[in-house]
């Protein structure tokens, strides 16, 4: 049985708002941080980490990130290093305040990013990583797939809905992703350079479907990091495969982390 705390940090006048869900008894192992996807936050994962830290006897750390969720809006604007901003930055003052001192990263697209890039730069703190859809470089069904988000905002209810989990903070998050990935100065964007210093072990999971991105971003993910890499690649599966395919996506990464640390 887990048990659930929510907590806010304030770094250095940032609020950031977080959850643990924590085992009775402390586990050895590291525990599980997830990193949420462009529009989403600690609330958007459901049962997720809950589930898979049952799954593999650890504890879970989520959090939103500033402009998301239960934190404080933005406090800079969105660069073309915003996801390193997050990675070297952001992420280590989080786990420093939570007194984390290795870490199991889970990252869901934009979050995905974000992990890969923090197992690059904390190779001592980052024992393994885990993503789905995630990006190192921007392509053109990135920006097909956000551009059909832009139209999807202008025509359908998608900013209601939001509002009951990031309150007023919906139209500045939304166009913070769209605007950024279809900017002109946005479309040459890579940090595939950064995947060599990525040592600890590594899983890659994309759907087929995935309307943000092609079959590309894994194996520059797979070939480019330096320790061992796999990936799970889901038919039938779209952008989301945690819950499009939840049953294998629990059990590989169950398997997965029993034997990366």
């Amino acid at each position: 049985m887990l048990q659930t705390t929510d907590f806010t940090l304030d770094l250095q006048g940032r609020r950031v708002a977080g959850r643990w869900l924590r085992h009775a008894s402390a586990p050895a192992r590291a525990p599980l941080v997830f990193l949420h996807d462009s529009l989403g936050c600690v609330a958007t994962w459901r049962d997720f980490p809950a589930a898979l830290a049952e799954r593999t006897g650890r504890d879970a750390l989520i959090y939103d990130r500033l402009g998301h969720g239960q934190s404080g809006p933005f406090d800079r604007p969105r660069e073309r290093d915003y996801l390193l901003h997050e990675a070297g930055e952001v992420l280590p003052a989080v786990l420093d305040a939570c007194g984390v001192k290795l870490a199991a990263l889970f990252g869901h697209s934009d979050g995905g990013s974000i992990a890969l890039l923090a197992a690059a730069a904390l190779p001592g703190r980052v024992t393994a990583v885990v993503v789905e859809g995630a990006h190192i470089f921007n392509e053109p069904a990135t920006v097909a797939g956000v551009e059909q988000a832009v139209r999807d905002y202008a025509s359908t209810d998608i900013a209601a809905r939001l509002v009951k989990y990031h309150g007023d903070k919906v139209d500045a998050l939304y166009h913070a992703w769209t605007d950024t990935w279809t900017a002109p100065w946005f479309r040459d964007w890579s940090v595939a350079g950064h995947m060599p210093g990525i040592v600890c072990p590594l899983l890659v999971i994309q759907g087929e479907d995935d309307e943000f991105g092609t079959l590309a971003q894994v194996r520059g993910m797979v070939e480019g990091a330096s320790g061992h890499a796999e990936a799970l690649i889901l038919p039938e599966c779209g952008h989301t495969p945690h819950r499009e395919a939840r049953e294998q996506v629990e059990g590989t990464v169950a398997r997965f982390l029993q034997q990366a640390d």
